[in-house]
């Protein structure tokens, strides 16, 4: 007789559905193809996490804690900061996917998590504000708005690799000076 192990199927069921969120966004996952590939009950998959729309909260809200871990802002190495956050999303496509679908689906609306996400975004731009506070950063643009053109210029490329392969090209050289090109329009915008 096989023994249980909870924490075991909760982690193959959020893999499956970092997977299938990521794939097909909210109204086109399927709770019955995250089952199967997580080899659990679908009702599991409801005692543990809830209806579709809480499990899409709970695995993006995941993804977003596990990128702030590994990649902390750090105003006083911001060049080291893009480096970071290109890798973490070169290894990590899917959290760029989940928060594009999570786009097109909320919109403008409030979203389930908006507090949580309020506070995690806050200590970005926090740490970017207190850099420009310590000269560090220029404060021409405000701080919010810094934070936000630094994240799209890291992500964007992800985002839309067809546009990046078609405007900068596909080979290894293409890739370093795009690279180049993202951390250096970083350094300008934070530039004193």
């Amino acid at each position: 007789m096989a023994v249980r192990d909870p924490e075991a199927t909760k982690a193959r069921i959020f893999e499956a559905a970092v997977a299938e969120f990521a794939r097909h966004g909210i109204a086109g996952a399927r709770i019955d193809r995250i089952a199967a590939q997580a080899k659990a009950n679908k009702q599991l998959i409801y005692a543990y996490f809830g209806n579709k729309a809480q499990l899409f909260s709970h695995v993006l809200g995941r993804c977003m804690v596990d990128l702030a871990a590994a990649v902390p802002v750090d105003a006083d190495d911001i060049e080291g900061y893009i480096d970071r956050l290109l890798d973490y999303h070169a290894a990590h496509p899917e959290i760029l996917r989940l928060l594009f679908w999570e786009g097109i689906e909320y919109g403008a609306a409030e979203l389930p998590d908006e507090a949580e996400r309020q506070d995690h975004y806050g200590r970005k731009v926090a740490a970017i504000k207190d850099g420009q506070e310590r000269g560090v950063i220029s404060d021409v643009i405000p701080a919010p708005d810094l934070m936000f053109l630094l994240v799209a210029l890291a992500d964007w490329a992800v985002v839309v690799p067809q546009i990046k392969r078609i405007m900068v090209g596909a080979d290894d050289f293409a890739e370093e000076r795009l690279r180049a090109s993202i951390k250096e329009a970083a350094r300008r915008l934070v530039a004193n």
